[in-house]
Parts: C-alpha cells; structure tokens; sequence
C-alpha cells in the first residue's frame, strides 16, 4: 500500500463567482462573421461551437462533474517545489501492484475513469485472477488542478523525475508500475529509461522515441515528409490525414505556445474551440463526436483547463520538449528496461493496416532492429496488442481493450519477477 501521511486531502470544489464569471464571459462572446464557417474545411464547424456554447450556458453542470470527481479520494503533495494533484484509488487485494497512470494533452486526470475501478478491483467485475492496481492517477504539472506551476521549464523528461520522487519519496513505494498515453507514454517510458530499478513494468498507448521533437524540424511531427512520386492515393490520402490531426496544434504549441495563450486564456470559446477540434481529429467517432464524448464529457474538459488557467502551461510542455533536449541516461539496450505493453487502436493506424498487422509489424520491428518504427526499438517489449475500435484518448475510447491488455502485461510482469 502507498503511504499517504506526507498527501493533503482535498474536495474539489470552484467558488460561485468563478462560474458566473465564466457564464458572463460566454454572453459577451463576440462570433466572427465569416462565408462558409459551417464548414471543417477551415477548421471547427462554428455552428457547433455555438451549440456547444448554447448548452454551456443553459444545460451544464459543473457541480455534478465535480459530484463525480469527487466520488475517489484526491490528494496534493509537494514534489521538489511543485503542488501534485493525484486521484488515489485504492485496492482490497493484499497484492495489488501499485501503478501511476499518466494523461496527456489535452486530457484530464478523469480519462482514466473508466478502468480504475476494474483495475483496482477485478474481483467485483468477474476477474478475480486478474493482476490489481493500486492506482495513482495524478494531473500533469500545469495541466487543470496540478497548478499553478511553479516552473517554466517543466517537459516530459523532467515530469517523469517528479513522478519517481513522488511515488518513491512522497508516496513510499520502492517499486510500482506505471502506464500512459500521449505525452504520458513519454512520462511512462522515460520512468522506465531512468528509473528501471524501481519500474516493475510499463503499459503504453501511442509508444513514441524519447527523441522525439529534436533535430532540424522539431515543431514538425512529419519530419517534412512528402509523399514519394509513386506513392498510392490510399497512400498520399493517409499522409495528408495524418497531417491534419496533428500538425496544426503541434507546430503552434511548439512555435507560439505564448501568443496562442493570450487568447485561449481570455476566451472561453476561443479555449472550447481549440480543444474540442483535437477531439474532432483524434476520437474513433465515425462521424458522431458525442457518441464517444458526450457535451458534458467535453464540456467539463474544457471547464476544468478554464478554472484552473492552465492552457498556457500546459501547451509550453510542448515547446519545453524542445527546449531542454532528452538525454540518455545509459547506453543499454534496449533503452527502456522494464517489460512493456502496447494496446494500438485502430484509428490511429496507417491507411490501409488493420490494427492486428501493426501490432505485428511493430514487434517485427523490435526483433530486427528495423527503422520502419523507431519506437519499437526502444522497449523491452512483452505484450502487444491491436484492437480495431478507439482512437487516441485509449482508456477512454476502448477501456476493454486496455484493461485486458495491461493486466496481461502486469500478469506477464509478475510471473518475470
């Protein structure tokens, strides 16, 4: 069991005037006029922005989310300067293995929601072989109620030495497991490069070089490729695609992280038009965004970037990858040690793969050493798995998949130790 005696407990909870201020903020909204703005050519449909605001205004409940949060126990503690916020979900098993699960952005800690319960206590849900968590679900520092940071310099790396120091110093745990996705699989695999002594094992979706956002065009997730003049249509159609889900926010976070939060800061549409369109981009919606995301689910995304101020700093880890360059820690290989689970899901495929043959090309890739996916080089890998349904945010989108495949990584990790 963790150690909570050094963890001050807290009840979420935004005084009355920060929400009718929001409220006030929402009726003075000034709308562009602009010829087709119905359109995602250009980005956001504005239509939908206005529903969304409409529904804002005079159908949200951000106490009821506050409800929900407020149904697990939270926690701040002080981590070399830093205020840490963590959800801390406990386990009735003796044997539960203590993980801390890590967001990325422009996620909360609540994306996690749908497995803690049964990761934490498979028995209650028909699994009562399956490996249990003792879950440790922190905000990422500057992101929501992990703020305000006291550092301009926080990135992925230099997260990754809080988290170590919170669940080896703050929390007690001489060993633990730690999963993630997005910028919390660079979190999750950095631990495992660093702290591999302490890092019983590791389970991550969208797996990504720790060198990554270096070199000449580090703000351009391409590398500045090009389809090749024999490149296919499905082939030339799916580099532009990919381009499109992330090239934008990537390139203007990394470039002009400070100027974009001038405005997302002051408006509210303006911050619930720029994170709902990576939602559009990156969920396995097939065309209905609230089938996977409901209003109040983004809504209350977006309510907690607003109340907390924190787009700023939660964009500049962005720039901050770059910035403060990774480093390797040793020259071993692979470079992260502990065994390691993949969960792809297939909305994030390349045109044309099944979910299945990525899963195979990537530990081809690891066997060989191959450069078709650099990643795959990286980890000791033990357990990879591709599921067809479910886009970028994992845990949410498939939360079967994930909790089948991190406790078959975690079983796999035990029977190792």
């Amino acid at each position: 069991m963790v150690d909570l005696s050094s963890a001050r407990k807290i009840t979420i909870a935004f005084p009355d005037h920060e929400l009718e201020a929001l409220r006030e903020r929402l009726r003075l909204t000034r709308w562009p006029e602009l010829a087709g703005a119905d359109s995602d050519r250009y980005g956001i449909e504005v239509s939908y922005v206005k529903e969304l605001v409409d529904y804002w205004l005079t159908q949200y409940d951000w106490r009821a989310a506050e409800a929900r949060f407020n149904a697990y126990d939270h926690y701040l503690a002080e981590v070399d300067g830093e205020t840490i916020h963590f959800l801390h979900r406990p386990s009735p098993r003796a044997d539960a293995i203590p993980v801390i699960l890590t967001h990325g952005w422009p996620w909360t800690f609540w994306h996690w929601s749908r497995v803690i319960e049964q990761l934490a206590d498979p028995a209650a849900h028909g699994a009562p072989d399956a490996p249990a968590f003792e879950l440790i679900v922190p905000s990422y520092p500057g992101f929501a109620l992990s703020s305000p940071s006291t550092r301009d310099d926080l990135n992925f790396w230099k997260i990754a030495d809080l988290w170590h120091e919170l669940m080896t110093g703050v929390l007690c745990c001489e060993r633990y497991g730690a999963g993630g996705g997005d910028f919390g699989a660079l979190v999750t695999a950095q631990l495992g490069h660093k702290f591999g002594d302490s890092v019983i094992g590791l389970h991550v979706s969208t797996p990504t070089p720790l060198d990554i956002f270096q070199g000449e065009r580090w703000w351009d997730i391409t590398e500045g490729r090009v389809s090749p003049p024999d490149a296919t249509q499905v082939e030339r159609d799916g580099l532009q695609a990919y381009m499109k889900k992330f090239v934008a926010h990537i390139a203007v976070h990394m470039l002009d992280s400070q100027t974009l939060t001038l405005g997302l800061a002051d408006s509210p549409v303006g911050l619930l038009a720029w994170l709902v369109r990576r939602y559009q981009l990156w969920v396995d919606h097939r065309g209905d965004l609230e089938s996977v995301f409901s209003k109040d689910d983004l809504l209350s995304v977006v309510t907690m970037f607003w109340l907390t101020n924190t787009i700023g700093s939660s964009i500049r880890t962005y720039a901050n990858s770059a910035l403060y360059p990774w480093a390797p820690e040793h020259d071993r290989v692979p470079q992260i040690e502990p065994p390691t689970g993949i969960t792809f899901l297939g909305f994030e495929n390349p045109p044309g793969v099944t979910a299945e043959q990525r899963a195979q090309a990537y530990l081809s890739a690891s066997a060989s050493r191959s450069p078709s996916d650099r990643s795959a080089r990286w980890y000791n890998l033990v357990n990879v798995k591709g599921h067809e349904r479910g886009g970028h945010f994992a845990a949410w989108e498939n939360p079967e998949a994930w909790i089948t495949d991190m406790r078959e990584t975690f079983r796999l990790v035990t029977k190792e130790n």
